[in-house]
């Protein structure tokens, strides 16, 4: 099992209307995915949102991704996710970003895509009948790969036109391509990305164990993958979940019930209304419930604890505790574990969770240091001639630049 953090540009409260605050969180953001480089942790996440006050204030990620770039050199670099409506951006743009990220981080960027979130976001392009994402999802998707191999790609489609043939650049960084995964909901939405051969990334907000139908479905649907999407299979399926992981197992236990609180649950009810509200809590600005742990805990807080770490709700504890917490989710199936940081934890406190995690547990469950989408990467195969027609007959340049001659 591989593990990674997802970050959002989550800035509650008054904070969010506050520049200097703004400012200060974005830039930590960037901070924890550097520090998380230096500590075993393969894959950093990266929310993109528009105009979602206060839930995500991460709306251009691919320019924290060029940042945290320059200062790592092994952790990956993923989009969590790119929405592919051309209506808010044509396909050759996105074509464009990606191949460029995959220059700019050294070949560990991540594509994640997916049909974008809640009606609120999407309007903010003008985009008001949403019923028609998963169609341009299903139509870009299948380009993209083709703008990264030909030279001339043109194309007529439904959704989007290059009407005469163009070279997308850059061209992607060496062999093979970003891997390629989308986000998934239902049971059959896991089996498509199964049978494109790209990555699953499941957002759950629910215990994990839940998501056993959706998992067995993806790996159905990899299992009669016969063509890819793209240049290689990305067989990997990637969840998200939560953990507080301290050398202090009591300190540990007691962050979990003081902080946790259901108060970004309320802005996911807000603003996701392509998905069911989650009826543990209530939806912004009402007060979450619970509000913490504590309140439904009575007189014996440690047992409503236990029952959320086995239920798989959290992992919280001390190295070692957390370590056999995720034995259980290993029989789940899931290949990629991926952490929202802790919500009410302050900057030194996420530091520490970082640091502990990653040299105390994630050596005991991943002790390949080479990203499975690397091993993924090198069985790419081109799968389109590079020139979809014959060259012009004219006559070449014959003197060129001296520096024309210095790739070689």
């Amino acid at each position: 099992m591989e593990f990674g953090i997802f970050l959002n540009g989550y800035i509650p409260g008054p904070g969010a209307h506050d520049t200097d605050w703004e400012h200060r969180q974005l830039m930590r953001e960037a901070e924890y995915a550097i520090f998380a480089d230096k500590h075993n942790w393969k894959y950093a996440w990266f929310g993109e949102h528009h105009c979602l006050t206060e839930y995500s204030h991460m709306s251009a990620p691919e320019i924290i991704m060029g940042m945290v770039a320059g200062q790592t050199d092994y952790i990956h670099l993923a989009s969590g996710i790119n929405s592919l409506s051309p209506r808010k951006e044509h396909a050759v743009r996105l074509a464009e970003r990606a191949a460029m990220l995959d220059h700019v981080t050294g070949r560990r960027y991540e594509w994640g895509t997916g049909r974008g979130a809640g009606s609120h976001e999407l309007a903010s392009f003008n985009i008001l009948d949403t019923n028609s994402t998963k169609a341009e999802w299903d139509e870009v998707v299948r380009e993209i790969p083709r703008m990264w191999e030909q030279v001339d790609y043109a194309y007529e489609g439904e959704h989007f036109t290059v009407p005469t043939p163009h070279n997308v650049l850059p061209k992607p960084y060496g062999q093979g391509h970003p891997p390629i995964w989308v986000a998934c909901g239902n049971p059959p939405t896991f089996q498509k990305a199964g049978e494109l051969g790209i990555g699953a990334v499941a957002f759950n907000f629910e215990p994990i164990f839940n998501l056993k139908d959706r998992i067995e479905a993806y790996k159905k649907g990899i299992a009669n993958c016969r063509e890819p999407l793209g240049q290689f299979m990305n067989d990997n399926l990637m969840m998200t979940n939560g953990v507080i992981c301290l050398e202090d197992r009591d300190r540990a236990r007691a962050m979990a019930l003081d902080r946790v609180t259901g108060y970004l649950a309320t802005m996911v009810n807000l603003y996701h209304d392509t998905m069911p509200k989650m009826e543990s809590t209530g939806t912004w600005p009402a007060p979450p419930v619970p509000q913490v742990l504590r309140d439904i805990a009575g007189d014996d807080p440690d047992e409503v604890l236990d029952q959320l770490i086995a239920g798989g709700f959290m992992l919280v504890g001390n190295p070692e505790e957390v370590s056999e917490q995720l034995e259980a989710y290993k029989t789940v199936g899931c290949d990629q574990l991926v952490f929202g940081l802790p919500q009410d934890f302050h900057y030194d406190e996420i530091l520490e969770l970082l640091e502990v995690f990653g040299d105390r547990v994630i050596p005991e469950h991943d002790k390949d240091r080479v990203h499975s989408t690397d091993r993924y990467r090198a069985t790419a195969v081109p799968k389109y001639e590079r020139f979809s027609k014959p060259l012009p007959d004219i006559a070449w340049p014959t003197r060129l630049p001296v520096t024309a001659t210095e790739h070689g």
